[in-house]
C-alpha cells in the first residue's frame, strides 16, 4: 500500500518563501522506478504539473510558471520529497498535491490522468 502525505502549506504574503514536504510510505522510496512530482490545483480551475524529480534527484523539469521560484528535491534515505516555494505570488494560491509515479514523461507531457499515486492535498494561499 502506497501512502503520500503532504505538510507544510499555509498562508502567506506575496514575496514570501514556503516549503513543502511530501513524506511516501510503501513502495516509492523502495524502488528506485518512481519519479515523483507536485501538482496543483486552484479554485475552478484543472489540475496542473507544478514540478518533476527523477528517482536519482539528477533530473528535474518545471513549469514555465514556476520556473526560477521553485526547487523539487528528494532525500531517498529519508523517504521526502520537497518543494522549495520562493517569491510565491497570488497567483500561486492553490491546493498542492504530491504524486508518484513510474514515468517522468507523464509529468513532462502533463498526463495527470496517468499519474498513479496521489496525496491528499495541503493548502497554500498567498495574499497580495
Amino acid at each position: 500500500q502506497v501512502t503520500l502525505t503532504e505538510s507544510g502549506g499555509g498562508l502567506v504574503q506575496a514575496g514570501d518563501s514556503l516549503r513543502l514536504s511530501c513524506a511516501a510510505s510503501g513502495v516509492i522510496f523502495r524502488s528506485n522506478s518512481y519519479a515523483m512530482g507536485w501538482l496543483r490545483q486552484a479554485p475552478g480551475k484543472e489540475r496542473e504539473f507544478v514540478a518533476v524529480v527523477s528517482w536519482s534527484g539528477s533530473s528535474t523539469y518545471y513549469s514555465d510558471s514556476v520556473k526560477g521560484r521553485f526547487t523539487i528535491s528528494r532525500d531517498n534515505a529519508k523517504e521526502r520529497m520537497y518543494l522549495q516555494m520562493n517569491s510565491l505570488k497570488p497567483e500561486d494560491t492553490a491546493m498542492y498535491y504530491c504524486s508518484a509515479d513510474t514515468a517522468f514523461v507523464n509529468y513532462v507531457q502533463e498526463r495527470v490522468s496517468d499519474i498513479q499515486y496521489w496525496g491528499k492535498g495541503t493548502l497554500v494561499t498567498v495574499s497580495s
